[in-house]
């Protein structure tokens, strides 16, 4: 009889729990107010909203004033400096910063934590870290240096990109080298301001296929960046004389993340020949893009040698280094011979003279790694 009474007990708690489940309210979906409830946006559920962006120059220099707290900053270090250069950062990210940077400082038996364990911290936590172990042969040095001085070179002949801030062929996290710039905080971007982003990612490859008569896998991660930057011109901010004013692919659809994620439909919010006008849009840019990194390369042979030379031997440099190495009359004088790799076209053009560049205010960085 107990066990009787036992069995019909606990029937009747699954029961009433079960009951229960079935009448409780769905709990809101906070970040995604299309999927709320009426009854939890109805006035006066929630008062406000409150919208967390990334924080600007002033807001990073006291972020990472509260997180130096209690650690031995060296005299040299200014946080006002290193705000300018960190533009992207979240709160999270300059803490990591901190972090990393006081490692390097236990790691080399310091006392205090000075600028270069902020640059060593600063390049783990873009790039992630160094891989020492990694050792290249001859031939692909070569290569990799080429490619990340074409960035560097059609970079610092565009009008509308941010300063080079760091060269480096030392491989680091998935990249065998990368050329790091620093991009201002920029509220609204240009039409120019893409077709010459597109135009630095591209200086890689084009500077392979110049010089090597070849193009390597290197170029991957450029080619994606720029496909990326043409498609967002052409379908989300109507840069595209053909297509005109409206978006595409803007997503009208259900809110659920397996509609979004396109297992129940591909979204698609556009005729297939849009589409079709889309791919040309995106293709005729990559190639006007890539046509102008070609140029921009070929015309400014010596300096490209030289540069890449300048890296085989340092593996690094600054941007005073770089600028200074740009500007040099020493790049131009014919002095520097072309790499003798088989197959390499030998282009004795005259370089252009190197633009004086103003030096803009350090901002932070951005890296293309190949």
């Amino acid at each position: 009889l107990s066990s009787i009474v036992l069995y019909v007990f606990f029937f009747l708690f699954f029961v009433l729990f079960f009951f229960l489940m079935i009448r409780r309210p769905p709990r809101p979906t906070l970040d995604r107010s299309s999927a709320a409830s009426d009854v939890y946006k109805r006035q006066g559920r929630f008062d406000r909203k409150v919208f967390v962006d990334l924080p600007d120059v002033a807001g990073r220099e006291k972020i990472l004033a509260v997180h130096a707290r209690g650690k031995p900053i060296a005299s040299d270090v200014s946080f006002k400096d290193i705000s300018r250069l960190t533009a992207g950062f979240s709160g999270a990210d300059l803490e990591n910063l901190i972090n990393e940077a006081a490692i390097f400082a236990a790691r080399r038996s310091k006392r205090t934590i000075g600028l270069l364990e902020f640059q060593d911290a600063f390049d783990r936590v873009v790039m992630g870290p160094e891989r020492q172990s990694r050792v290249m042969s001859e031939d692909d040095k070569m290569t990799v240096a080429y490619h990340e001085a074409g960035h560097a070179v059609v970079s610092f002949f565009l009008t509308n990109t941010d300063p080079v801030q760091k060269i480096t062929i030392v491989p680091r996290g998935r990249a065998g080298g990368y050329v790091m710039s620093l991009p201002e905080d920029r509220a609204v971007h240009s039409r120019e301001f893409f077709e010459d982003q597109i135009a630095m990612a591209l200086g890689g490859r084009a500077a392979e296929e110049h010089f090597f008569g070849r193009v390597t896998t290197g170029a991957g991660g450029d080619l994606q960046q720029a496909t990326r930057l043409a498609r967002a011109m052409v379908m989300e901010y109507g840069m595209s004389d053909r297509l005109g004013l409206p978006t595409y692919g803007g997503g009208s659809g259900s809110p659920f993340v397996g509609r979004e994620m396109g297992w129940f439909s591909s979204g698609r919010d556009y005729s297939e020949e849009a589409a079709q006008i889309i791919d040309a849009e995106v293709k005729r840019i990559l190639e006007e893009a890539y046509t102008r990194a070609k140029t921009i390369i070929s015309q400014n042979h010596d300096q490209m040698v030289h540069l890449a030379t300048t890296l085989i031997d340092v593996e690094t440099l600054d941007r005073a280094a770089f600028e200074k190495l740009m500007n040099a009359p020493s790049a131009a004088n014919g002095q520097v011979s072309p790499p003798s790799t088989p197959g390499a076209p030998v282009a004795n053009l005259p370089p252009a003279a190197a633009p004086q560049q103003p030096s803009p205010t350090p901002r932070p960085a951005q890296a293309l790694g190949d």
